[in-house]
């Protein structure tokens, strides 16, 4: 079966879908981080918080690496 060869255009737009729910899990986790500090005052929350930080540090890097401006023609 051929394949068909992706736009720069269309490459980027599906590595935005992709990394867009990275975003999203990040503060999510982020978010449950602060509730549970504020509320149960435990140092779960911490680690919550550093996990989501962590998954936007990847978000980050994913996005750095992969977008390359100069290569749009």
């Amino acid at each position: 079966m051929k394949r068909r060869k992706l736009s720069w255009d269309e490459e980027f737009r599906i590595m935005l879908l992709v990394l867009d729910k990275f975003l999203w899990l990040g503060f999510i986790i982020m978010g449950y981080g602060m509730f549970r500090l504020l509320e149960y005052a435990d140092t779960i929350g911490f680690y919550f918080m550093f996990i989501g930080a962590t998954i936007l540090i990847i978000f980050i890097y994913l996005l750095v690496k992969n977008y390359e401006p100069s290569s749009k023609k």
